[in-house]
């Protein structure tokens, strides 16, 4: 086995501690501060506890016994601080409601190293955090800092709470509140709704049977003119989805996925062989022995973010783990109290795939792989050898058409017409789902068809040829690393056995993310790690809610809408069935390249949406909704390609949106819904990937939603708006019958509680039914409130199970039952693809050739295969831009006052090479500049970033968000400068000049957004 001390040689490496300093140095000041005159300005209760409040509960030193608080209530829900969606333990005021402190729930994996087992009563589950319980202090269930901060959302003075209909041209900043009911009839039924002239409603969109385009008849109905957009899994997105492919019939939702981080799901898919879900997997952080981290920075970002930090944390520390980031920014995932068993190798941005195609050649190279797991070509092979699962490794690859040999090919029998072709031992052709023993590994050569020889190789020789096609040094040139580095990681890497992981994340979103990720996540397949003990959990996923559950069939409904046609981002429909490819071809044209890319395996990606519609290709929008979604603020250089456009309603009819807060894209709306925001609101969702057991998240509304109400006394929300919309247009699946139950009798949806109660019923029920909730569960979890709201919506056998579920904040599976034996319990069930079929056989429309169907390097480039630095050359442009997420902010938690006293703004990292260059010193202020645009900033020097880079943390340099104060009914909201600090990378983000139109730079596969390895310069203001 390699030592620390050999990885490390000839590498620069520098603890987290010294790169940090400059970038905090009044941090210690302000907390200080803080903590002498208490969050509110006011003085401290006393020398110890400070501003703290009262204990919840204490224990009595005599008896033992449990005594409450009698002044608060704690519940479990969940957060919604990131994306992560982490169990929490709220306490509130009961008297004001008010939320008054964020801590972790006991039962969620997400939020303790072991979750308590599911079947604990609430009263001992308080007991065991603390010093009585077994565990105690050493493992208490806690809650990040941005999770803690993020209640200040409920009371921002920024925080929407009226429906509002703009007062003046969109984005002027001026409206006027109208009843709920008005802003629904409007929506619905169009008119000359602001004196601009008519605007066409929901109800004449709605058009299911005239083509958007006659010449284009495939583009679908005149509904699909609508696009229904949101933001997070947060719960709710089950709901969004229903309206608008079920019930209104549009083919246009999507999500910000493409522009977050979309590419290594991507990525993921190819590797996993799904291109439906985007599956995807982590490491299983408690039992890895050593892990790589490229694009993803655990403690930093990377879903699921807290858990994954906490756990390599605490793996360090006891010296189970040793671990390597592969980053151009140091950051907190790297630190000096890890001592020798962590790692910083400083790469080039954009340049992971050569990374991780020179490791795949040194591993292939030097026979590093896991010949046992690869040489099994189906499932006969798992059975024999006792892998985990298998891979299209031995599978032979017709090399002229790019798809894979199978039994029709052969000419077998119609049983095995199906199945691949690998080779035994011996030469001969044999079924994979019959090879019983090692299947051939590389062949590169013919074999006998029904119609007669054809060239074919095995997927692992595809991967090889094109892992062979740079040498070592050459990766390492490109990378900007020593050969030395790649060697000795990736002989590190396979000295574990299955005790192994490699992990990326957002990290992949640069202009080659699909290759890299894929590539990235390829190293996994070759050690075999997947499903094992310390290798690559996919997840334990979640007990079903909204499909056709147990109780209640959430899916399906009378009358439901199967939306029809093209999605506005030109994905999954194939082009060649296009009224455009058969016009060309029987024109005698080359039916490329196409006016923009079409994306044979990517879902609904949102970075084409807005882009498209202003281009009309291949067709315009006459509305959109959006839930909490910001993609002028979140899409590099999206603000710059449309923003202007998106203010005049000529270019789009309407826009509605739907949030709590006015964001960057939501301040150009027409109308505004407000919505409940943290822990107000109802939902369902499941841990990101990382977790390896099954878990369902509850979220429940713990405090009264503060936004206005319907008529009949609702609180205006997401589903009340849908739900009114639906009504209103008599749109099924709204209504008093159309909830079917397991026994076909319809239920009714005419609030939220109808939807989200029974999908609670859903996960009460599944597999083996949870038991009653006791009264005391009810009462010490503050399930009390809602019991009206279960006892109105449920059959009595579902009352107290429900309730059960809410109580603990979700259902989880029990620690217990993670592992069997040395295999994860929930083990991913499809081969993994060494080489994938639908890549492989799937055509750029740009530039008209067929895409590799394995991982392989590509240097960023444009749509149509120009190389980026051929277009921006390094001596015009000598430094790449890249992005880090900073441990604290987010894109929504720079409103926290308390966050921003730690992290006021995001000084801009350069290496101080590249600072004498440029004769910049820390804290003098610099201008960025990129081909995309320029942003003020404020240096920072530090030795934690690799030459020829500059950085800039994501979630700062707001425009609105309360930076800028919006006019309501005439009184002005206050302007928060301090909002606006900072600098907000995707304003300097790209647009694609090859492409023309609006189109900005994405990944020239999949199309998700381009933020990272972008050419730039630094010029002193």
């Amino acid at each position: 086995m390699t030592t620390r001390r050999n990885i490390l040689k000839g590498a620069v490496a520098l603890g987290g501690a010294a790169a940090f300093v400059g970038g905090y140095s009044e941090t210690g000041k302000r907390l200080a501060k803080g903590l002498a005159t208490g969050s509110s300005g006011t003085a401290p209760l006393d020398h110890i506890t400070i501003n703290a409040h009262a204990p919840e509960y204490r224990v009595d030193a005599k008896t033992g016994d449990l005594v409450m608080n009698p002044d608060q209530q704690i519940s479990f829900t969940m957060c919604q601080g990131c994306n992560t969606m982490c169990g929490l333990r709220i306490r509130s005021d009961k008297e004001t409601g008010q939320v008054i402190r964020v801590a972790g729930n006991p039962y969620h994996p997400l939020s303790a190293d072991a979750q308590i087992p599911y079947s604990t009563p609430v009263r001992e589950a308080l007991l065991s955090l603390t010093r009585k319980g077994e565990s105690g202090l050493d493992h208490r269930s806690t809650a990040c800092g941005r999770g803690n901060a993020m209640l200040s959302q409920m009371n921002s003075p920024h925080r929407v709470l009226k429906c509002l209909k703009r007062d003046g041209p969109r984005g002027s900043g001026k409206w006027k509140s109208i009843p709920f009911e008005q802003l629904v009839e409007e929506v619905v039924e169009g008119g000359d709704l602001f004196g601009e002239g008519p605007v066409e409603g929901l109800r004449a969109i709605r058009d299911l049977k005239t083509p958007v385009d006659p010449e284009n008849p495939e583009y679908g109905p005149k509904a699909n003119q609508l696009a229904v957009i949101h933001a997070t899994s947060d719960g709710r997105n089950q709901f969004i989805k229903r309206f608008a492919f079920n019930c209104f019939g549009t083919r246009n939702y999507g999500h910000h996925g493409s522009y977050c981080g979309f590419a290594m799901r991507a990525g993921s898919g190819a590797v996993m062989g799904d291109f439906k879900k985007f599956a995807h997997g982590k490491p299983d952080f408690e039992n890895t022995e050593f892990a790589i981290f490229i694009g993803s920075a655990p403690g930093n970002a990377g879903k699921p973010y807290k858990r994954s930090g906490r756990m390599v944390a605490e793996a360090r520390t006891s010296g189970k783990l040793n671990y390597v980031v592969v980053d151009p920014v140091l950051t907190n995932a790297t630190s000096y109290a890890a001592k020798d068993r962590d790692h910083w190798v400083p790469i080039k941005p954009g340049t992971d795939a050569a990374f991780a195609m020179g490791m795949i050649r040194w591993i292939i190279d030097n026979e590093r792989y896991d010949a046992k797991f690869l040489s099994n070509a189906g499932p006969a092979g798992v059975k024999a050898t006792g892998e985990a699962g298998w891979s299209n490794a031995t599978h032979l690859v017709n090399v002229k058409s790019g798809k894979l040999l199978t039994g029709m090919d052969m000419g077998w029998a119609e049983e095995q017409a199906k199945d691949f072709v690998a080779l035994d031992a011996s030469g001969t052709a044999v079924s994979h789902k019959q090879l019983a023993t090692a299947a051939t590994l590389f062949f590169d050569g013919s074999v006998e068809t029904a119609n007669g020889p054809v060239a074919v190789k095995t997927s692992l020789q595809i991967l090889a040829d094109e892992a062979r096609r740079f040498s070592l040094a050459e990766y390492a040139e490109l990378c900007g690393i020593k050969p030395e580095m790649i060697e000795a990681l990736a002989q590190e890497f396979t000295s574990h056995g299955k005790r192994a992981a490699i992990n990326n994340h957002g990290g992949m979103m640069s202009s080659n993310g699909f290759y890299t990720a894929w590539s990235v996540l390829m190293l996994n397949v070759l050690i075999g790690n997947w499903n094992w003990k310390g290798g690559v959990s996919v997840s334990g996923g979640a007990f079903p809610a909204f499909g056709k559950g147990p109780r209640y069939n959430m899916k399906k409904f009378p009358d439901m809408v199967k939306p029809k046609g093209v999605f506005l981002s030109r994905s999954k429909f194939p082009y060649k069935k296009t009224s455009e490819f058969k016009r060309r071809t029987a024109a005698g044209e080359s039916p490329y390249p196409t006016k923009a890319p079409w994306y044979p395996f990517s879902p609904p990606i949102f970075t084409e949406y807005l882009t498209s519609h202003f281009d009309g290709y291949p067709y315009k929008l006459k509305a959109m909704i959006s839930f909490m979604t910001n993609p002028l603020y979140g899409q590099a250089g999206l603000n710059a390609a449309i923003g202007e456009k998106m203010k005049d309603p000529k270019e789009l009819g309407l826009y509605v949106a739907i949030d709590g807060f006015i964001n960057e894209t939501s301040a150009l709306a027409d109308y505004i819904v407000p919505d409940s925001v943290m822990y107000e609101a109802w939902g369902w969702a499941m841990p990101w990937n990382g977790t390896v057991t099954k878990c369902s998240t509850a979220r429940w509304p713990i405090s009264d939603p503060k936004q206005a109400k319907t008529a009949d006394g609702q609180p205006v929300t997401l589903e009340m708006f849908l739900i009114a919309i639906g009504k209103r247009m008599e749109l099924p699946g709204f209504g008093d019958k159309v909830i079917p139950d397991s026994d076909g009798t319809l239920h009714p949806l005419n609030r939220p509680e109808d939807w989200y109660l029974r999908a609670g019923a859903n996960v009460a029920f599944a597999g083996k039914p949870v038991a009653e909730a006791s009264d005391d569960d009810i009462e010490l979890a503050g399930v009390g409130r809602i019991m009206p709201d279960i006892e109105q919506t449920l059959k009595p056998d579902e009352q107290r199970r429900v309730a059960y579920v809410y109580a603990r904040g979700g259902r989880m599976e029990d620690y217990a039952k993670a592992y069997d034996g040395e295999k994860l319990t929930h083990a991913y069930p499809k081969p993994l693809m060494v080489y994938n079929q639908k890549v492989g056989t799937s055509v750029n429309t740009i530039s008209g050739k067929r895409f590799v169907g394995v991982p392989t390097w590509y240097p960023q480039q444009l749509a149509d295969g120009t190389p980026l630095r051929e277009v921006y050359p390094e001596n015009e442009w000598p430094l790449q831009l890249t992005s880090f997420k900073s441990n604290l902010q987010s894109s929504y938690s720079i409103a926290s006052p308390v966050l921003r006293s730690i992290q006021p703004d995001n000084p801009v990292s350069i290496n101080p090479q590249d600072a004498e260059k440029a004769g910049v010193k820390s804290g003098d202020k610099v201008r960025i500049v990129t081909p995309g645009g320029s942003q003020l900033a404020t240096a920072l020097v530090r030795n934690g970033i690799a030459p020829g880079v500059v950085a800039i943390p994501h979630g700062y340099g707001h425009w609105e968000l309360g930076a800028r104060g919006h006019n309501i009914d005439g009184a002005q909201q206050p302007d928060m400068p301090e909002l606006a600090a900072g600098v907000a990378l995707n304003l300097i983000g790209l647009q694609d000049p090859h492409r023309g139109g609006h189109a900005t730079l994405g990944d020239w596969v999949v199309g998700s957004a381009a933020r990272q390895a972008l050419p730039a310069r630094i010029e002193r203001a």
